[in-house]
């Protein structure tokens, strides 16, 4: 079975595919949970945290993206370990970046409200009176929290768990935008063609004047650059 087939089968729920990947992956857990060591926790123990976000992106994963396995499966491995040492108590988030997450959130509502549209970071952060860097420190800060929207006034609505159930996946998107943005304009175009307007490399190098093999080799700089980003 090739790892198209693979990767099939593992969202259709067949364990043994399932379990391949993971074996196949490990080394990327490994790796990215040293990054974390020292922390209180042990390094098998962040391991096996790790290997949660990486059958999460097993699972979640499509061939189809046009883009590397290890590329999509990073922020969800290193989401799900610093997640954990967040709700351990290991990583101490004050109360005002927790203020903040939630002014941001409630902001991200009512504009999708309004417009349909999912506000951009940079929007959100000019609304709210923070940087960009602070707007995405506090969305990920709060991702974790169950009370996200809770004042103390009262219980949450169900439109309210929804929006919390889905902040991880907000600050991830968002995250990555904000990567995007810092790219130079080529590498920025080249991310546009390749992954938001579905070109091929050789569709995207004759737009852009350049080779395939300029495109690749580059487009192989850019996805390093935003996974050193995401980390």
């Amino acid at each position: 079975m090739n790892e198209d087939s693979l990767f099939a089968a593992a969202r259709a729920g067949d364990m043994d595919a399932t379990a391949r990947l993971v074996a196949d992956n490990m080394g990327l857990v490994k790796s990215l949970a040293l990054r974390f060591r020292d922390r209180g926790t042990e390094t098998e123990d962040l391991i096996q945290i790790g290997t949660i976000g990486l059958i999460k992106a097993i699972r979640g994963f499509d061939t189809g993206f046009g883009t590397m396995f290890s590329t999509y499966a990073v922020p969800l491995i290193t989401g799900e370990i610093k997640k954990h040492l967040r709700d351990d108590g290991i990583i101490k988030v004050s109360r005002e970046i927790k203020r903040r997450g939630a002014l941001l959130c409630r902001e991200k509502q009512r504009i999708m409200t309004e417009t349909g549209e999912e506000p951009r970071i940079s929007e959100l952060a000019r609304i709210s009176g923070m940087t960009v860097e602070e707007a995405v420190q506090a969305l990920d800060a709060v991702a974790p929290v169950a009370s996200l929207y809770d004042s103390g006034e009262g219980e949450l609505s169900p439109e309210e768990r929804l929006w919390t159930d889905n902040v991880a996946a907000f600050g991830e998107r968002l995250a990555l935008r904000q990567a995007v943005e810092a790219l130079p304009e080529e590498e920025r175009r080249i991310v546009m063609l390749r992954y938001y307007r579905g070109l091929s490399q050789g569709e995207t190098a004759r737009i852009l004047g350049l080779t395939q093999v300029k495109v690749s080799r580059r487009e192989k700089r850019i996805m390093e650059k935003l996974r050193q980003a995401l980390l």
